[in-house]
């Protein structure tokens, strides 16, 4: 076997149980190690040369790119899952009939499209949609983040918060956790606009906590403008600091009129 492939196979052990005992420093070092090692074999993309060990060491780097999303899963670091998975996607796209397919690959491709939902970038979200075949539609990883992505935008927020209960598969969970602050937020926003109060059991439905300190917590932490008496919330505080725009009418309708004679002329 080749010696740069020998040494990427027992750093990569290592990696792996390091990963197994949850040391995920240790996992971090080792895995720029790898990245750095990587780089000398001509096989993987983008170049792509045939070589004696290239279905070998495709199959190994895809592995490795592999471990190194759920990583930054691990780690809660967005940043590194959106490099690594970068780095991972070719080896998705670009590699049919080269190395047999990834058990891996649909749960992270639905672990990338639930990413990009919390972070609101729905047209990407879309983009990444339309580039995976009809039958991945049919996988529960990808369903999955497509029926939170619909829920999301009908507004149906408590079947986004109860999706939670039903991951296909457990590194989902820390994005699950960001699009429930997500979806609270939203409707944080909403009951702003629409109420002057709400009781307390009102708002804890409302927010879909189950408990008045987990109300309480979330107001604490993420909206201490609020205020909480008497058994209520109450948002007028937050209403009466954010001053009222008023809408010049007369220079609206008129440049609005003008630009219909001006269409008018042009018919």
């Amino acid at each position: 076997m080749d010696p740069k492939l020998v040494e990427v196979t027992q750093l990569f052990a290592r990696f792996k149980a390091a990963y197994a005992r949850n040391d995920l420093d240790v996992c971090a070092n080792l895995l720029s190690q790898l990245k750095v090692l990587l780089t000398k074999f001509p096989s993987l993309p983008p170049s792509f040369q045939q070589t004696p060990n290239a279905v070998e060491e495709l199959t190994t780097a895809r592995d490795i790119y592999e471990h190194a999303v759920v990583l930054s899963v691990k780690m809660e670091d967005q940043d590194a899952f959106e490099r690594d998975f970068c780095q991972l996607k070719p080896y998705y796209m670009d590699t049919c009939g080269i190395i047999p397919p990834s058990p891996e690959e649909y749960p992270i491709l639905g672990l990338n499209l639930l990413r990009l939902l919390v972070q609101n970038r729905i047209a990407e979200f879309h983009t990444e949609l339309e580039l995976l075949p009809a039958k991945a539609l049919e996988n529960l990883c990808i369903k999955h983040a497509v029926e939170l992505e619909q829920s999301f935008m009908e507004g149906a927020y408590n079947r986004v918060l109860t999706a939670r209960q039903a991951v296909p598969h457990e590194t989902y969970v820390y994005f699950m956790d960001l699009l429930a602050k997500t979806v609270r937020d939203e409707i944080a926003g909403c009951s702003e606009k629409g109420y002057d109060f709400l009781s307390i059991s009102d708002a804890k439905q409302m927010f879909m906590f189950s408990s008045d300190q987990e109300l309480q917590q979330y107001i604490a932490e993420e909206h201490p403008e609020w205020d909480v008496k008497n058994g209520s919330v109450f948002f007028q505080k937050v209403k009466e600091s954010q001053p009222c725009k008023e809408i010049p009418a007369a220079p609206v309708i008129t440049q609005t009129l003008g630009y219909a004679r001006e269409l008018e002329r042009i018919v």
